[in-house]
């Protein structure tokens, strides 16, 4: 299956590569390439055959110095030679005395100035020399021992050395002297200086670092002249078994790189030495070499520069080319796949030039989806024909302009033309020569979005009432009418009345179908050109525009909306019931702007609050008074924490049976410096509104703990010490660690602190509370459930949770004299927590009455102003000493 794609694939691609070839901006850059290879090559070429030819001439010019320096060092070793023989002759004859002064009378001796004759006789002392000498022994030498030892008429030629005789250094050229027997007589010497045999050293020919020398039979140098500088002594190592001249090698006693030659002279026992320096040799050659390089690189650098002029030249023109084509086959392939639909407009024009129309000359997919024409249908249309409505609407007198002027217009607008598939268009229209292009986008959907997102801007997400932006828009322009009409606005904020107990209760699924249920029966209670809108949480506002100067018919109004409210709501098969507050404020009256109604209706319904709850409040300007003190005291408690102001009393606890006031609750005061003591019920509240019942909670915590453990210090019994959980604390993350805070830092026993939670607060959400209160169980802190009743509970949540209490909420309490309901109530209680092994305590017990009636329906606790009111911790320490006395007396009596 892949052979038959491939046989399509490699001739596409030989034809793209031929294309290529014939490109000029692709064909120059090769010819180049090829010029400088030649260029490069030629000059390689030469370099090559200049040192070649360098080469050989070394090799030639060696050769003629070897042979010239071999027959001048040859005559020399023959001169010399034939002087020795003379000696030995004249010796032999004459004896030693007689023959020098005889050969030197006869002119047969060499120049003394050079040589040095000397004749020494069998033991080896010098007995006769020219010139006069010290007369020295050599008997030790190794010329002499040569001769003596051998039977021999051949020179020998002795390293050279210096002497007493000759403190220069000199070469020993010696032959033996024989008696008429033929025994060994003695030696005739002729000395030279070494450099005799290398004066001939020529630095036109052999150059600075040339060589000449004589080197013996044992490898080592008699003479060897470097230049100008003669030495001796050196080892010589064999020169390879080379032609002289072909190849140069380092020598072994400077490690230059020479072509050298070494002839030897077996008469003589020695070789001729001729060397020439390489790099003096060939450095001609190379430095035509560096001229021809750089001629090169110039000729190159030429080239590379008018190529690249000419190659930039023709690649532009073909880039210019390239991307011509590409932006056609770019524009042809964006057109075709854009979203937009493109109109490439001809402008047609009558006799006088002006333009009378447009014809469509190419269109694109996206332009027959929107006409429902084929391209083939539009192209040849002319505009007006196919939209009649364009030359009205204002369409063609845009394009008109663009074609004239140039330029860009872009427009939107809803389409009412039935010939583009469109609810909205975006049309932008671009001057092009001879006409335009008409790009137009469908719209629709970004018009939907947008309308949606406005909504969203201004409606709560949840009721999809109008939301507190709204709201102010609404009765900004109510006031604006009202101004102008002479009437009156009535602005009415409403809160409903229990809705946090709903919420926490049954949860937040449950708070917002209470919500959306109330908003309904409000919308459905006003008028057309009315407003409820969700201003925030449980809080809702109403706007009653075009209303008269009599409040009646608005509090008509609001009673309707107030018992629509307090209908019962079934959520989650349990009916539940709420009612509301509500605070009215009226334009001009209460105010001339939507802050400040807002702000007096806000007050208003806080009146409403303050009086019950469920009912409807007019603003009075009595209420901002109410209101001020209100900020008044939120400003105070803020700082109350830091200055001290705070302080904790504690309220007993007794056992029903024995009597024994066995723990105590902490509660907080707040004892204001200027309003005095302030009661709870007025600042808890206010606390938890500004956020500060979390570290209120923690300080009264510490307090009760520290407070536990000196009593227990001071040799009172152990007390168990109940601290309210509010439930901004109970929801902290770090609640766990706060508590073991707390007991660590007063070293109070885990077992004598119990924590009270509302039922409310643990069942908002009762995995979270059951985890929670699992740790503290852990730590051995006591839980028990404070106002039980007042909630939304659960039987199958409430066994879950690990509480030792429950606390009969006071409102049971406090009418068990006179209510049978409460009596019945309060009996399930005590009933329901003995069933599930927890112990109940009663709350606000005050009369001998309610305590006669819980002890005898088996209620194990009991609190309240029967036993003590709320006291400080000396009246608790005196209690507990007053009640530890009568114990050890055996007249305890129950306090009271």
């Amino acid at each position: 299956m892949d052979a038959p794609a491939d046989m399509h694939v490699l001739p596409a691609l030989l034809a793209r590569l031929r294309r290529m070839a014939l490109e000029t901006y692709v064909s120059l850059p090769l010819f180049t390439v090829l010029l400088l290879g030649a260029i490069w090559t030629t000059t390689l070429h030469f370099n090559d055959s200049e040192l070649e030819a360098a080469r050989n001439a070394a090799g030639d010019s060696l050769l003629e110095l070897s042979d010239t320096y071999e027959a001048q060092v040859v005559r020399n070793l023959q001169g010399i030679e034939q002087t020795l023989k003379v000696l030995k002759y004249a010796v032999e004859k004459k004896g030693a005395a007689g023959a020098l002064p005889e050969l030197q009378q006869n002119d047969l001796l060499p120049p003394g100035l050079v040589f040095v004759v000397s004749i020494a006789d069998a033991s080896g002392r010098i007995i006769a020399s020219n010139p006069p000498a010290e007369p020295i022994s050599i008997a030790r030498e190794d010329y002499f021992q040569y001769h003596r030892q051998r039977r021999t008429n051949s020179t020998y030629i002795a390293q050279a050395m210096r002497d007493l005789a000759n403190k220069d250094w000199h070469l020993h050229f010696t032959r033996r002297l024989n008696t008429p027997e033929g025994e060994f007589a003695g030696v005739v010497v002729v000395e030279v200086d070494p450099g005799y045999f290398t004066s001939g050293y020529e630095r036109a020919r052999l150059g600075e670092q040339g060589v000449l020398g004589l080197v013996g039979s044992d490898g080592v140098t008699r003479v060897l002249r470097v230049g100008e500088q003669s030495s001796w002594g050196q080892k010589i190592e064999p020169l390879p078994a080379k032609p002289a001249g072909i190849e140069a090698q380092p020598s072994s006693w400077d490690g230059v790189r020479r072509y050298a030659s070494l002839r030897p002279l077996p008469r003589y026992q020695l070789s001729v030495l001729v060397g020439l320096s390489e790099q003096e040799q060939l450095a001609p050659a190379y430095g035509k070499r560096r001229e021809r390089l750089v001629e090169a690189g110039a000729a190159s650098l030429g080239v590379l520069l008018v190529a690249a002029l000419a190659w930039f030249w023709i690649w532009q023109g073909a880039r210019a080319r390239r991307h011509i084509r590409r932006a056609q086959e770019t524009y042809a392939a964006a057109s075709e796949a854009n979203m937009d639909a493109f109109f490439v407009l001809r402008a047609m024009h009558d006799e006088q030039g002006a333009i009378t129309d447009f014809k469509i000359t190419t269109a694109n997919s996206r332009a027959e989806q929107m006409s429902g024409h084929s391209k083939q249908t539009l192209q040849g249309q002319t505009l007006c024909d196919w939209l009649p409505q364009a030359r009205h609407n204002g369409i063609f007198k845009g394009l008109v302009r663009i074609a004239r002027e140039g330029g860009v217009l872009q427009e939107e607008w809803e389409n009412t033309m039935p010939q583009l598939n469109a609810g909205w268009i975006h049309a932008q229209v671009v001057g092009v020569e001879g006409g335009a292009v008409m790009i137009v986008r469908d719209i629709t959907e970004r018009k939907e979005a947008e309308h949606r997102i406005f909504h969203m801007a201004l409606h709560d997400s949840l009721t999809g009432l109008p939301n507190r932006s709204l709201i102010g828009d609404r009765l900004q322009q109510a006031i604006a009418e009202a101004q102008r009409e002479h009437c009156a606005v009535h602005v009415a904020f409403i809160d409903l009345d229990g809705f946090k107990l709903v919420n926490d209760g049954l949860g937040h699924t449950a708070g917002d179908l209470l919500l959306k249920e109330v908003a309904g029966r409000m919308s459905a209670c006003l008028r057309r050109h009315d407003t409820v809108g969700r201003f925030g949480g449980d809080e809702f506002v109403l706007v009653l525009p075009q209303q008269k100067n009599d409040i009646s018919l608005t509090a008509s109004l609001l009673e309707r909306v107030r018992e629509a409210v307090i209908g019962p709501v079934l959520l989650d098969e349990q009916e539940v019931r709420v009612s509301c507050s509500i605070g009215v404020a009226m334009y001009p009256r209460d105010g001339d702007n939507p802050d400040t109604l807002l702000m007096n209706a806000d007050a208003a319904m806080y009146r409403a609050k303050e009086t019950g709850k469920n009912n409807v409040q007019f603003y009075t300007q009595e209420m901002n008074s109410s209101l001020e003190e209100k900020l008044a005291l939120l400003d105070g408690l803020r700082k109350a924490l830091a200055e001290n102001q705070l302080l904790v009393e504690y309220q007993p606890k007794a056992d029903l049976a024995s009597g024994l006031i066995f723990g105590v609750e902490a509660l907080v005061r707040w004892r204001h410096p200027e309003r005095g003591l302030i009661r709870p019920d007025i600042f808890i509240p206010l606390a938890e509104e500004c956020g500060m019942i979390g570290a209120i909670g923690d300080w009264v915590l510490q307090q009760a703990c520290q407070q536990a453990r000196a009593w227990q210090m001071a040799g009172l019994p152990p007390m168990t010490m109940s601290v309210n959980v509010s439930p901004r604390q109970f929801d902290d993350l770090r609640l766990v660690a706060r508590v073991a805070d707390a007991l660590h830092g007063s070293g109070l026993a885990a077992g004598l602190l119990e924590l009270e939670v509302t039922e409310s607060l643990i069942m908002r959400d009762v995995g979270q509370a059951v985890a929670k209160m699992r740790e503290l169980e852990a730590m051995g802190v006591a839980l028990s459930i404070d106002d039980f009743g007042t909630g939304y509970s659960s039987l199958s949540s409430l066994k879950r949770f690990p509480i030792s209490r429950l606390k009969i909420d006071k409102s049971f309490v406090r009418d068990l004299d006179s209510s049978a309901d409460d009596r019945a109530i309060a009996r399930a209680i005590i009933s329901l927590a003995h069933e599930l092994d927890v112990r109940v305590i009663a709350e606000g017990v005050e009369t001998e009455q309610q305590r006669a009636f819980l002890q005898t329906n088996g209620c194990d606790e009991m609190q309240g102003y029967l036993l003590s009111r709320p006291v400080a911790p000396q009246q608790i320490e005196a209690l507990l000493v007053q009640q530890m006395a009568a114990a050890e007396q055996g007249r305890f009596q129950p306090a009271h």
